[in-house]
């Protein structure tokens, strides 16, 4: 927990995170264990197919006031992740959603088969759930805005240089802005597309649907796991839920954290 006068230095959105951390599980892994050890996960609903899962996050998500400092305990997928944070952007920061997705991923993979999958991550941020796609066989390419993207980029290239991976690729994408000329969709589709803490309280949620509504096109399903907030937030679910197909996949009680599976809806 961070002491009173340190919060001064965290924007808006980390000191309300971390005023609750109530919120956050009481479960950290070890480095040598992976993240889908036996102990974290509840199985309430796997009784019934059409339920969601009721899963736990099984790392702590804590702000620090460092610039810049190393997470060394991430496992995913056997694999050992170091990423690479910053509080100068909120993209820099991983976000429980980024964690949930993450483990979801990792221990879902019959039902989604990543293996060649084109993949798209948009407000990738740190990069942490592109580099568990990229590990589980992806052609990965993770998006952000321009001032994160060295910090994305180089979490993907440390954690992703040495494996025997499709080699992920990082672009700009501002929400909303030059999707046609810069993703023309003879060239680009994509299979899946993942969005973890993409909405929270700001000005964006337009220029965010309208990326999805771009992307999200017959054939692609959309992961998109979320922490909710605000009632903004519920909102912006009422809004995807009205032009969408959405349902349910998972939910982190102790996070308020949901992922949902949204795919376009037949004509």
């Amino acid at each position: 927990m961070i002491s009173a006068p340190h919060l001064s230095h965290l924007n808006e959105r980390q000191r309300m995170e971390c005023q609750r951390e109530e919120e956050l599980c009481e479960h950290q892994c070890e480095p040598e264990h992976c993240s889908n050890c036996s102990d974290c996960l509840t199985t309430a609903s796997q009784s019934n197919s059409d339920s969601p899962i009721t899963l736990k996050i099984l790392q702590k998500w804590v702000p620090t006031i460092s610039p810049y400092f190393d997470k060394e305990h991430y496992c995913y997928v056997g694999q050992q992740i170091t990423i690479q944070e910053s509080i100068d952007y909120f993209g820099a920061i991983v976000w429980p959603g980024a964690l949930a997705l993450s483990q979801y991923l990792e221990s879902h993979q019959q039902e989604i088969n990543l293996r060649d999958k084109k993949v798209l991550e948009i407000g990738a941020g740190t990069g942490l759930v592109s580099i568990v796609a990229s590990i589980l066989g992806a052609y990965v390419t993770a998006t952000d805005l321009p001032e994160v993207l060295e910090n994305l980029n180089f979490n993907i290239s440390r954690n992703t240089q040495n494996l025997n991976v499709h080699k992920p690729e990082v672009r700009k994408l501002v929400w909303g802005e030059d999707l046609n000329e810069d993703f023309p969709r003879p060239t680009y589709h994509y299979d899946l597309i993942l969005a973890s803490d993409v909405v929270y309280h700001h000005a964006a949620l337009e220029p965010l649907l309208t990326t999805m509504v771009y992307f999200c096109q017959p054939g692609t399903v959309l992961l998109w796991a979320n922490k909710f907030r605000f009632s903004a937030d519920y909102e912006f679910l009422e809004k995807v839920s009205n032009i969408f197909n959405v349902k349910l996949l998972a939910e982190f009680p102790e996070s308020t954290i949901k992922l949902f599976k949204v795919t376009a809806r037949e004509n």
